[in-house]
């Protein structure tokens, strides 16, 4: 780049090609992303001020943004946050990047909560579950995770947002009191076969392997929850979970194996099995 009249349109125009010859994708969103954290305002004022000279100081940020972003560090921790669900959540290298499909497990989540009923988030991450379901339904929220990092932005998440939530480290439900129950259990658990790992882009494989990897088949941690689940919830209770696309029909049947009554996968927004919905025995007639 040249240090002489880069204005912001000049720069958006300028990366966005520049990304595009490197693979980055959505290449003219990234650079604005990019250009508005640099410039710490939103993607409109790039706009509004688009023929206003950046300063020196203002470029050399720019620049190493997009150094960065070529060299596969994922945008939203260059920018510390991403947009789930309508509202902008911290992430950092020690969280998962909130994926735009993982909102329709949230819907469904949200659909099978009680106003006042009680929500169990296992493997929180960022807590952006447990966040949605806690501002969407007066219920009472306890989210897990594993990880002391992930538990920090989770709870920096919540108290932004202004989100009651108890949240407990340790494995699954481990650190929940003993015998209680819950009306919800939803998670987005590591599903992603260890295989597939290194197939991944070098964006996501820059997100912590403890949450992705699934074990050989995907579904390590994900045959424990459902174990697990039917003890933690209250008769009529609902399992969520999201799910890798190649367990649409081996994860329903774990469900029913482990004594739900009812369990289907649904897909996302672009068709791909994307979750399971399991139900346990004793809801209201036609639940």
């Amino acid at each position: 780049m040249s240090d002489q009249a880069w204005t912001s349109l000049r720069l958006v125009a300028w990366t966005q090609e520049f990304f595009a010859r490197k693979g980055v994708d959505a290449p003219r969103l990234t650079a604005e992303l990019l250009l508005a954290h640099a410039l710490r305002c939103d993607r409109v004022r790039l706009y509004l001020d688009f023929d206003k000279p950046l300063g020196g100081a203002e470029l050399g940020a720019f620049r190493d943004l997009v150094r960065r972003r070529a060299d596969g560090e994922p945008t939203a921790y260059l920018t510390g946050r991403r947009e789930f669900f309508g509202r902008a959540f911290r992430v950092d290298p020690r969280v998962l990047v909130p994926r735009p499909e993982t909102e329709v497990v949230a819907e469904a989540a949200l659909a099978a909560l009680p106003e006042e009923g009680r929500a169990l988030d296992l493997c929180t991450g960022s807590g952006v579950l447990a966040v949605t379901l806690a501002l969407g339904r007066r219920a009472r929220l306890v989210a897990t995770d594993l990880s002391p990092g992930a538990l920090e932005i989770a709870r920096e998440n919540a108290r932004s947002l202004g989100a009651e939530i108890t949240f407990l480290e340790g494995d699954l439900d481990g650190p929940v009191a003993p015998g209680e129950r819950f009306d919800l259990l939803v998670s987005n658990p590591p599903y992603v076969p260890s295989g597939e790992i290194e197939g991944l882009s070098r964006e996501v494989r820059r997100e912590p392997r403890l949450a992705l990897d699934g074990g050989p088949d995907g579904l390590a941690l994900i045959r424990r929850i459902v174990a697990l689940a039917p003890s933690r919830l209250a008769a009529g209770g609902t399992l969520v979970l999201e799910m890798h696309e190649t367990h649409r029909e081996t994860l329903p049947r774990l469900c029913r194996e482990a004594g739900f009554a009812r369990a289907e996968a649904r897909a996302d927004l672009a068709g791909l099995p994307r979750l399971v919905v399991a139900t346990m025995a004793g809801g209201p007639p036609g639940a």
